[in-house]
């Protein structure tokens, strides 16, 4: 039976990020998103994580067809640009680059055209509307498994619309689930706090990420790292981060 009642609010000691030591998702490149604004605001972001334990970082510009126009070769140059500014700050972390992509109908209809930036060599990180599901996401799952993808969904737990039918469904399809940290302490809702906690009662997580777009959220992430939830999810050994 599903553990969606299950609570974990409980406060223990710290665990930090070394536990998975790679973020596999933010916003990091300066100026291409909703992240950060400029390199100043990527490096103070990027120390901070450092300082939680992190010791990669795979972050991940959106790229959506009406608002975030963005390309290889746009994240290629911006990520050059940080590398560059990491090195002269004496930061020591690796940074690599991916992309959350915005599944409409733009990006279906690339699938097979065109390779996209993945993870690793195979993970995608996708996300939805937090609106609707697609209407077709069926077949566009289908299609991107058949092009070889291994597809990752981004904050699960802030898709509302969703069913605990729904979540297994995607589960068991082999749709892997990245979970917000910032869900665990109720920074979205009260609700998608509970859908959190519901996916890792029931072993569904496979990746955690920060998400981070400022240093508001950044200053955040330390209140997960006493909490329950964030210990169950480290000691039941499902989360893959550290394999990317």
């Amino acid at each position: 039976m599903l553990g969606w009642f299950k609570k974990s609010t409980k406060k223990l000691e710290p665990i930090d990020f070394t536990a998975v030591s790679v973020d596999i998702h933010s916003h990091l490149l300066p100026g291409i998103d909703d992240g950060a604004k400029d390199l100043e605001d990527s490096i103070l972001m990027i120390k901070e994580l450092k300082s939680l334990g992190f010791n990669k970082i795979i972050t991940t510009p959106h790229i959506m067809s009406d608002l975030y126009k963005n390309n290889p070769q746009i994240i290629n140059s911006s990520l050059l640009t940080l590398k560059q500014k990491i090195e002269e700050e004496k930061i020591e972390i690796e940074i690599n680059a991916a992309a959350e992509y915005y599944v409409d109908y733009d990006f279906e209809q690339k699938i097979g055209k065109e390779r996209f930036m993945t993870l690793d060599d195979k993970h995608l990180l996708i996300e939805f509307s937090f609106l609707e599901s697609p209407r077709n996401m069926d077949d566009i799952i289908f299609k991107l498994q058949l092009e070889g993808y291994v597809i990752v969904l981004a904050h699960p737990a802030r898709y509302q619309y969703f069913s605990v039918e729904d979540y297994m469904s995607l589960h068991n399809r082999g749709v892997l689930f990245q979970l917000n940290l910032l869900s665990l302490i109720g920074y979205y809702s009260s609700q998608v706090k509970q859908n959190a906690e519901l996916l890792i009662n029931n072993n569904m997580v496979s990746f955690v990420g920060t998400d981070c777009h400022n240093m508001n959220h950044a200053k955040l992430y330390h209140k997960c790292q006493t909490l329950s939830s964030w210990h169950q999810l480290v000691k039941s050994d499902v989360l893959k981060n550290n394999k990317l």
